[in-house]
């Protein structure tokens, strides 16, 4: 496994972690016997960053990660990087976005409980709350981080100029948004930013939520509970259009030996300002498949042809806590 500095942080990481959005309960329901071996096997292949969130079940999917990793968390402890973000908050209605200092350190206390550590190697701010100035969760995540509760401090789904904001208080070491072949809106802004500034880019989604991993069809349906089964990029016209993409993207990905997940993740790899791809699994048999792609490495004309096959793709918009 490709391993590589994450930004400023100094942490040196796999260039794919396993993340845990699947395991919360948003994608329907799973085995969790399978998922914790799953787990297990990507930290056996060489993952040494797992990303995860408050958010995921609340506390659902730490536990699980947790337990999975007990043996290397109680024993290997700085072999490993335990990403977590904290920042959304249940409402009546769902979830709402709440980065206020009092509800990040109750996050972070309810996050070290149910990972079963100490302490935690990156908190990100899962979405900016518009209600919260940014210098707020920006000084009370240094408190955290001079209390040894957290090492490291990150954003997700920030645009530049409110990292740039945050970062007046604090410097932000990292940055973590949705980033895939039919969701390329970072590249503009966020990405020469951070490359330009050395901060650590961990891109989630590179699979674009399952369309890139070459299982979908115009008639797969998704189960009751999976966020997928209401949204506007898994139905209609679009969906069909990027379907057809995708089996442009397969036939290229097997003349060059390789699986349509594999070319995807790759993709995400070569931009660069990316530093990881995270990858979430619920098998041990989907780990395998996709932590190969790590080590991948596209040239110049493969980048180019991607493009161009590219061209006809509908724009994939990525959920909010609200559902929008």
């Amino acid at each position: 496994m490709d391993t590589t500095k994450l930004g400023m942080t100094g942490l040196r990481v796999s260039r794919i972690a396993f993340g845990t959005w699947q395991l919360g309960g948003q994608w329907g329901p799973f085995d969790v016997d399978v998922a914790a071996a799953a787990i297990r096997r990507a930290r056996d292949q060489g993952v040494t960053l797992f990303d995860t969130a408050h958010a995921y079940g609340f506390g659902a999917a730490e536990q699980l990660l947790g337990k999975a990793l007990r043996d290397d968390l109680a024993h290997r402890r700085d072999e490993v990087v335990i990403a977590t973000k904290g920042g959304i908050r249940p409402a009546d209605s769902g979830v709402e976005r709440d980065s206020s200092p009092a509800w990040l350190r109750q996050g972070v206390d309810d996050s070290l409980r149910a990972l079963g550590v100490d302490h935690i190697d990156l908190y990100q701010v899962h979405w900016p709350d518009p209600k919260v100035p940014l210098a707020e969760p920006a000084g009370a995540l240094q408190e955290l981080v001079d209390a040894g509760k957290i090492r490291h401090v990150g954003v997700s789904n920030f645009a530049a100029a409110q990292v740039s904001e945050f970062a007046r208080v604090r410097p932000v070491e990292t940055v973590q948004s949705p980033y895939h072949m039919f969701h390329r809106d970072i590249a503009a802004e966020l990405l020469p930013y951070a490359q330009n500034h050395d901060i650590g880019v961990l891109a989630y989604g590179p699979l674009a939520h399952g369309l890139l991993a070459g299982a979908l069809t115009a008639t797969t349906t998704f189960p009751r509970g999976d966020w997928r089964a209401g949204s506007p990029a898994f139905q209609g016209e679009p969906y069909r259009r990027n379907l057809a993409v995708v089996d442009a993207l397969s036939r290229l990905a097997r003349e060059r030996g390789l699986t349509v997940g594999q070319l995807a993740v790759a993709w995400v790899l070569a931009h660069p300002a990316v530093d990881v791809a995270i990858v979430g699994a619920r098998t041990p048999e989907h780990v395998a498949e996709i932590l190969a792609a790590g080590e991948i490495h596209l040239t110049k004309d493969d980048l180019a042809t991607i493009d161009t096959v590219l061209t006809p793709a509908a724009h994939v918009s990525e959920p909010t806590p609200e559902g929008s």
